[in-house]
Parts: C-alpha cells; structure tokens; sequence
C-alpha cells in the first residue's frame, strides 16, 4: 500500500508520516521533495521555476521512484508531500492508483491554526510556506477532497490513529514515553524544516 499524506505546509505530514514508520513494521517513508531540491541545485537560474513541482520530470521522476519501489518492496510505502495541482495529482497518485492500493489522505486544519504551526518552526507570515496556505486550502475544499482529518484539535497521535483506521493498519504499540516521543518529534521537525513540512 502506498500512503500518501497531503495537506497545507506546516498541516504535520512529515511528522505524522515519521510517526506511522515508527508504528508500521516494514514501512517506508518516501520523501518526493528530495527529488525538488536535487533538481532545482542544478539547474540554470534562467529557466528555473518557482515550484519545482511545476518540472514535468520532478512528476516522472518520482511517479517512476513510487512504481518501481512498490513493484520491489513488500511493505508499506509513506509519502508526505503537498499536491493541490489536480493535473500533477492526476500525473502521480491518480496514475499510481491504477496499479497499486493508494489511500490518499489530506490532513486539514484552519489558517490561523497553520500559522500557528509554521510559527513553533520560525517561518513567518511572510514565509513561502505561510503564502501557500490560502492556495492550498482552496484547492483542498474544490479540487482535491478525498479523505480529510480535520487536525486542530487532534494531537500527532491522534492524526495518526485515524491515517490507521482510513488504511485499515494495525499500529503496533508505542512504548515512548512523553520525553521520548518530544525529543523524537523535534528531531524530524530539525531535519526537514527546510522542507516545508
């Protein structure tokens, strides 16, 4: 199966995505974005996008990653990654679902409760993650709907039973206790804040 959490930046897919790793035996995370900061480090300013995901190969690339991946791995692949475009959804997921079981989950939250989230990692109003935020809802209340979770008001534990629950996934249980799992959690936000996400 091949999980793939979207949401506005700062919505928790990374986290959530780290979390269900941790609770999934045999599971993979794969991170699209990787394929974006590869491409836009080499690649002449003059033609450069703004969004990498606007280069047709960061769509063939990682569409050709997830199906090879999925034709050699037996265990579940999670893929945190923001798409609001229905053309490049339509390119990835909706490709990929015709060979595989894709569960696509958007984890959804109010403005003032993103800006909230991407303020605790010292992006601001200004930041490109924060002027994302009204693009992304829009596209995720008329474009692309799917499943939702409606995350202010859920912990990281929370979102993550109910991916579970939507994946009919037994978690296995978490013996962290509340340090643990604190330190654990700011670690992942420390290495993927340039993500996004």
């Amino acid at each position: 199966m091949i999980v793939w959490i979207n949401g506005a930046f700062g919505s928790g897919k990374t986290q959530a995505a780290y979390e269900l790793q941790r609770r999934i035996p045999n599971s993979y995370v794969y991170d699209p974005e990787n394929t974006g900061f590869f491409i836009a480090k080499n690649i002449p300013l003059s033609i450069s996008e703004n969004d990498f995901q606007d280069y047709p190969m960061w769509r063939k690339f990682n569409c050709d990653m997830l199906d090879y991946i999925s034709k050699h791995y037996a265990g579940h692949l999670i893929v945190p990654m923001t798409i609001t475009n229905r053309q490049y959804y339509e390119e990835i997921i909706a490709y990929l679902s015709e060979k595989y079981d894709i569960k696509h989950i958007i984890l959804y939250a109010e403005k003032k409760t993103l800006l909230r989230r991407l303020a605790s990692r010292l992006e601001g109003r200004q930041s490109w993650a924060a002027q994302q935020i009204d693009r992304c809802i829009r596209a995720f209340d008329e474009d692309i709907t799917e499943y939702k979770i409606h995350t202010d008001n859920l912990n990281i534990d929370q979102v993550v039973e109910q991916i579970a629950a939507i994946c009919a996934i037994t978690l296995t249980a978490d013996s962290r206790n509340n340090f643990r799992k604190h330190v654990d959690r700011f670690l992942i936000k420390c290495r993927h804040i340039r993500n996004g996400d």
